[in-house]
């Protein structure tokens, strides 16, 4: 079976064993290596680590004061770690629309979501691919809103040359199938000092120096071993973006003319990263999307889908008092995309033998 991801960080094994033996293993000297080293990645002042993903969203909107009576403009087309996030501070979920082209939320869909309670627009960049930051930036400014970045799959991705997380504050997942992992793990990136100060405070239940609180906090930290996993990671960002983006364009010249897939693009002035090279199987395919999956594990080629569902499409929150009434029918291209996106194999440990297999298997179960 060619997987649709591998993790592979055994070349951070020599600090981990220097973590066993110095006897420090909760936050210290190598989580601010790491943090050294996330910052000047993501062009930004300061890099916070933080102990997931989610995290790095939830102390976000808090350090930001978002709260009861606020609202927040986001994408229906993610991972439900964005949308607990914004549940978790009290504030109220407003969704907008994606395009097809980036699989992002759609500026003029949150233009015309735009309310005197709207706060904060937390775009999702999708995939590896950042979403229209062109648009969003100055429709944040213009409203005088925050810009929340869920960067969680867009580490080293760019918007007309500047990183992903650096327009806004940027909120990231280090977890175990991400570009760069700490197993893990999560870290916020942003310009503002003060920001950044209160952000260090919540991530230590309020503590700046032991025992001296200066706000309710919580427990946040990264410990020393998971950045120590992170750190070499770090060190060959470019080397692993690179091994995707070959992997992407092997699959993208192979897979080209297959009947009904339409293939992911990179769009101009963007830099993907190629988290996952996710395909749309069209109405007119031989397959449908599950039917292909099927067939695929048949064949040895793994996949996955992101998502199968809009966010807020499931029972447990059907009637949040945070989440006004919506369905899936109101955000269309939402909707068919989560009816059609298959995810393919694309990650750094393929070989150009595996790739040609991964478009041998997919072209011939869609009879091409």
């Amino acid at each position: 079976m060619i997987p649709i991801t591998a993790v592979d960080v055994r070349d951070a094994e020599p600090l981990v064993v220097e973590v066993l033996r110095s006897g420090t293993l909760a936050q210290g000297p190598m989580v601010a290596r790491f943090e050294d080293g996330f910052a000047r990645a993501a062009g930004t002042a300061h890099a916070i680590a933080v102990n997931s993903g989610t995290t790095a969203l939830v102390a976000t909107l808090q350090a930001l004061g978002l709260g009861p009576g606020d609202e927040v403009i986001t994408t229906p087309f993610t991972f439900v770690a964005t949308l607990n996030a914004i549940l978790e501070t009290g504030a109220t979920v407003r969704f907008a629309d994606i395009t097809r082209e980036d699989f992002a939320i759609d500026p003029d869909a949150v233009a015309t979501a735009i309310t005197p309670r709207t706060r904060a627009i937390l775009p999702v960049h999708l995939y590896g691919q950042t979403a229209n930051l062109g648009k969003l930036v100055p429709l944040a400014e213009e409203h005088g809103l925050h810009l929340v970045e869920d960067a969680a799959q867009a580490v080293g991705a760019t918007f007309a040359g500047r990183p992903a997380g650096s327009f806004g504050v940027g909120c990231f997942s280090l977890y175990a199938t991400k570009n760069v992992t700490t197993g893990e793990g999560g870290v916020i990136t942003t310009d503002d000092d003060d920001l950044a100060d209160r952000l260090r405070l919540l991530r230590n239940q309020g503590m700046r120096s032991r025992y001296a609180y200066e706000l309710a906090g919580h427990n946040y930290r990264m410990s020393e071993l998971h950045a120590a996993v992170g750190i070499p990671q770090l060190a060959k960002l470019d080397e692993l973006v690179t091994a995707r983006r070959r992997n992407a364009r092997q699959l993208s010249v192979g897979l080209a003319g297959t009947p009904g897939l339409a293939l992911p693009v990179e769009l101009p002035g963007r830099e993907h990263v190629w988290h996952q090279y996710s395909v749309l199987i069209g109405p007119h395919a031989m397959l449908a999307r599950d039917e292909l999956i099927t067939e695929l594990t048949e064949r040895g080629v793994g996949t996955g889908v992101y998502y199968p569902k809009l966010v807020f499409d499931h029972d447990c929150f059907r009637g949040h008092p945070q989440i006004p009434e919506v369905s899936p029918a109101g955000f269309p291209v939402a909707a068919r995309v989560a009816d059609e996106v298959l995810s393919l194999p694309v990650h750094p440990a393929l070989s150009e033998s595996d790739v040609d297999t991964v478009v041998r298997e997919v072209r011939e179960a869609l009879g091409a």
